[in-house]
């Protein structure tokens, strides 16, 4: 890798506040935005789209001078927004080159990717820049791509770049040729520098470059040997990568409080839209998806959903969500919606040749959220038996797939059923020598011929509630010779019998 040449790709995307708050928000895409920072009433635009510009809208202007153009949108800036949406773009750099380097501004996000040695993976730069700028306009950013061997000329260069040619790849030598006609904004000049060039009349970075050194360096320092430098396109630079971290996670704060559910599930089909599509890049799926919403007051509401197997499909997330807030709706309106999502493996199913094998997982997890919505939150999944002697002693957890192999499960064999009833009925015994001889059940008398028992259940010492139950397993058979297999137990602190089970 020492012996590769440097070669460095510049994703440059402006105006990002704006972007950032609107790439979410595709109904505002058409309407001229503006986005104001500052306390009220010294707001300021400080970034805005190209159908505001259009209109005459521009950096700096006051809040009663926006007011006066007709249907303009106006939007608060988002620093937390803008670093979720920076997060992303790194992310989806980092994809191309674990090398990338953040030198966002306030109103811009640029980062520089290393993207030496590439070419196996991605074909040459031209193809490595299109599918790059490809993938950023997936997320709902414009940007501008550059791609040189020198790092500071593929920075300059992608600030210079026009929307209509968003992509330019210089050529090893030409840095400078290229550079000349680019302006001095893309360089980062104090406010003495501008004075000084505008002064002297240089305008563009050719005519920067063509200025003499010595001379340059009497009047304005070191630092005038290195914006000579940045115009010729061979300044040097110590390469700073970020460390990425994969975070599927998207935040939307609304312009005006939401009570509605189906105007948030419009939001959220948004969000889960880009969290799918961040996770198919990466070949994952979404195994769990936590909605948080930050409501008016300070307050805060927040569920999890996870179905049986991950998914990427957009419409069962949208259900199962929708399924769960209806049955645990927020106490007041919505300000913010946060979703936060667990990466996961795509599930693959064998299907058949014509037929899929099994029900589709999908439906049962949309099935089992409707049944939730309807008997209560923990009362549907699976029984667990619980390590105590206690009646009724199990707990029910979540239906979870089995994590071991299938050849290790045992040949099903046949077994008695027994369903309990609840609540237990009351019966009528008859005992012999403290055993059941006969009982009366649903005003039908019954001779028992077998009893097994007794087997005593006591309360637990350590708990104010006690119990003790005698039970026995009944065998009895009726006049007509019908037969009556049972399960009774007597509540010896009431003495009381009640018929707990019946055995088929």
């Amino acid at each position: 890798m020492s012996d590769t040449p440097k070669l460095y790709a510049c994703l440059y995307a402006k105006e990002f506040p704006a972007q950032a708050l609107l790439r979410l928000r595709p109904e505002l895409h058409n309407l001229p935005c503006v986005v104001m920072d500052g306390e009220p009433p010294f707001q300021q635009i400080c970034s805005l789209n190209t159908k505001a510009r259009l209109l005459g809208m521009d950096h700096c202007m006051t809040r009663i001078e926006v007011d006066t153009f007709p249907n303009s949108v106006v939007l608060s800036r988002s620093i937390q927004t803008e670093a979720v949406t920076k997060g992303i773009l790194l992310e989806c750099a980092g994809a191309f080159s674990p090398h990338t380097e953040d030198l966002s501004e306030d109103t811009a996000c640029i980062c520089c990717i290393d993207i030496s040695g590439t070419t196996n993976l991605f074909g040459p730069p031209e193809i490595l820049a299109n599918t790059l700028l490809e993938r950023v306009r997936s997320l709902g950013i414009s940007a501008q791509v550059s791609v040189s061997s020198n790092f500071h000329a593929a920075v300059c260069l992608a600030k210079g770049l026009s929307p209509r040619n968003p992509i330019q790849v210089i050529a090893s030598g030409k840095e400078s040729v290229v550079l000349a006609p680019l302006p001095l904004t893309v360089l980062d000049l104090t406010e003495p520098q501008k004075e000084t060039f505008a002064f002297w009349g240089i305008h563009t970075l050719g005519m920067l470059a063509v200025l003499p050194e010595e001379e340059l360096i009497a009047r304005m320092g070191q630092e005038g040997k290195r914006l000579r430098q940045l115009a010729h396109g061979n300044c040097a630079h110590l390469f700073m990568p970020v460390e990425l971290d994969f975070v599927l996670e998207e935040l939307v704060e609304l312009d005006t409080p939401v009570e509605l559910l189906d105007s948030l599930l419009f939001v959220i089909n948004v969000m889960l839209d880009q969290l799918v599509l961040r996770a198919k890049a990466r070949i994952l799926a979404l195994a769990s998806a936590t909605i948080t919403l930050s409501l008016e007051g300070g307050g805060s509401h927040s569920r999890t959903v996870r179905p049986a197997l991950p998914s990427t499909d957009i419409q069962l997330w949208i259900k199962l969500l929708h399924l769960d807030l209806e049955a645990h709706p927020p106490h007041a309106a919505i300000l913010a919606v946060t979703l936060h999502a667990e990466p996961g493996s795509t599930s693959k199913v064998q299907s058949g040749l014509f037929s899929p094998q099994l029900p589709e997982p999908t439906r049962l997890d949309v099935t089992l959220a409707r049944i939730s919505a309807i008997v209560g939150e923990g009362n549907l999944g699976r029984a667990v038996l619980e390590d105590t002697h206690a009646p009724e002693g199990f707990r029910i957890e979540p239906f979870a797939l089995p994590a071991r192999d299938s050849a290790t499960i045992a040949p099903s064999q046949t077994q008695l059923s027994m369903r309990k009833l609840r609540p237990p009925e009351t019966v009528s015994v008859r005992l012999q020598n403290s055993r059941p001889t006969a009982l009366v059940y649903r005003e039908r008398r019954y001779v028992v011929e077998h009893a097994y028992g007794p087997w005593l259940a006591e309360g637990d010492w350590w708990n104010q509630t006690l119990w003790g139950f005698e039970q026995w397993d009944i065998v009895a058979r009726a006049q007509d010779g019908s037969l009556l297999c049972c399960c009774i137990m007597r509540d010896l602190m009431r003495d009381e019998w009640q018929m707990a089970a019946l055995y088929d």
